[in-house]
């Protein structure tokens, strides 16, 4: 006799509880399947063909949201309970949307879909990160009012450097300044902090970097959830945080996994001071951190809770900060402010070689880069004005690459791979044989 509709969603309940965490790391449908088709015998050995079939075909769904976490336009998803549902739209802000979860019952149920996922332990139980099947990470806080669930969606194609220039962010020169940074000329890519209040674009301009990192770097990336796409790089290890290592822990294990580049989802405690460490012992380090400007970055290095010295700080290459702005009754991203760490005095100096004008909604040509160029000068041993020169090539070439539909963080990255190995052959590859090389 075929169960009923609350039988079965007590078995659903039953089923995807009992496996909750188990399907974090298993990657393929079949077993995915098998998995769940045992589980449900074991709970409900009478369960018919029919009935399995669709405790499958639910574990694989959420519902009301599927349209939202698979939608690139839409960069969160807000589940208050089952009061309503907002959406964060790349160009629209926060907007309502007229769905809902129907029911307590409903919500339970989708929250025992999600934790099949989860692959952290938790010390709080009324708290999780759970990473989905499609990629995008879901935050579920109990309630009295039920569970609240916070989607942060990735999108299907990382965006690159070049995806960002075509979207307004910020010029080639500055894109250009920005491969120079991550590259260093194979000698010494710079310590870079990228600033921003939450949901700016920071995690998303870090990622846009791995288009540039030389194919040979060994990179190390520690997130409290993973977030960047780190295809591009091959010799590459990826740690997560969790109850039992702090973000402060990995960045010190990092250390002894003889990395070239450390890469940090996001500092914002004591890791601040393993961070400067890891500079300090020759490590290039590039993070993000919540700042609304260069100045801010600074004075939040000083203070609690991450506590750095003063005296370390102008280890630090570069300082960029990116900002949300709302520009023709749309919103847009923009890097607002780039700044070099040039010496300390009374206070740490900054040279601001790029500023947005909110007023005038322009930014200023972005400046040539001196300490650092002049610290790339003296390890390479390229006069200053070369340098300049590259950084000019690298803009005209980024911009040729658009023009030839080359845009994509794979495709750059194997482009740049060539550009580093023979620039020459690289640029005659593209026409661009005229621009000449560093030499």
């Amino acid at each position: 006799m075929p169960m009923k509709e609350d039988e079965f969603y007590d078995l659903e309940f039953s089923v995807f509880t009992a496996l909750e965490g188990k399907l974090a790391n298993v990657n393929s449908e079949k077993e995915i399947d098998s998995y769940i088709e045992r589980i449900t015998k074991s709970i409900h050995p009478t369960s018919t063909g029919d009935e399995i079939a669709r405790v499958i075909r639910d574990a694989k769904t959420f519902g009301t949201i599927d349209p939202y976490i698979n939608d690139d336009n839409i960069e969160d998803v807000m589940i208050n309970n089952t009061s309503n549902i907002f959406v964060y739209k790349s160009d629209a802000g926060e907007v309502k949307v007229p769905e809902k979860v129907d029911s307590k019952r409903s919500l339970a149920l989708m929250v025992a879909r999600m934790k099949m996922y989860n692959t952290h332990s938790a010390a709080n139980r009324n708290i999780f990160d759970v990473h989905l099947p499609n990629g995008s990470r879901a935050n579920i806080v109990e309630t009295p009012l039920g569970p609240d669930i916070t989607i942060r969606n990735f999108k299907n194609r990382a965006l690159s450097i070049i995806d960002l220039v075509n979207a307004g962010e910020f010029s080639w020169n500055m894109a250009a300044r920005m491969w120079l940074y991550a590259d260093g000329l194979s000698i010494r890519p710079a310590n870079v902090l990228l600033g921003g209040m939450p949901a700016a674009g920071k995690t998303t301009l870090l990622n846009s970097l791995f288009s540039f990192f030389r194919p040979e770097a060994r990179i190390a990336v520690i997130e409290d959830t993973y977030e960047l796409n780190t295809e591009t790089q091959e010799n590459c290890v990826r740690l997560e945080t969790n109850i039992d290592m702090t973000m402060e822990e990995l960045v010190k294990n990092t250390l002894r996994m003889r990395p070239d580049i450390i890469i940090i989802g996001e500092v914002r405690g004591a890791e601040a001071v393993d961070m400067m460490t890891a500079m300090n012992i020759g490590k290039v380090c590039i993070s993000t951190i919540h700042a609304s400007t260069t100045r801010d970055i600074v004075t939040r290095l000083e203070h609690d809770p991450m506590n750095v010295s003063k005296e370390i700080i102008p280890l630090i290459d570069a300082l960029v900060v990116i900002s949300r702005i709302r520009e023709n009754k749309r919103y847009a991203r923009k890097i607002t402010q780039v700044s070099e760490i040039s010496g300390l005095e009374t206070q740490v100096l900054l040279s601001d070689l790029y500023t947005y004008d909110y007023k005038t909604r322009k930014g200023s040509d972005i400046l040539p880069s001196i300490t650092y160029r002049d610290t790339l000068s003296k390890l390479t041993g390229f006069p200053p004005t070369e340098i300049i020169l590259e950084e000019t090539r690298r803009a005209k070439v980024l911009e040729k690459l658009n023009s030839m539909g080359i845009r994509d963080l794979s495709a750059i990255n194997e482009f740049c791979k060539e550009y580093y190995d023979d620039q020459g052959k690289a640029l005659a590859k593209i026409g661009l044989q005229d621009l000449g090389t560093l030499e």
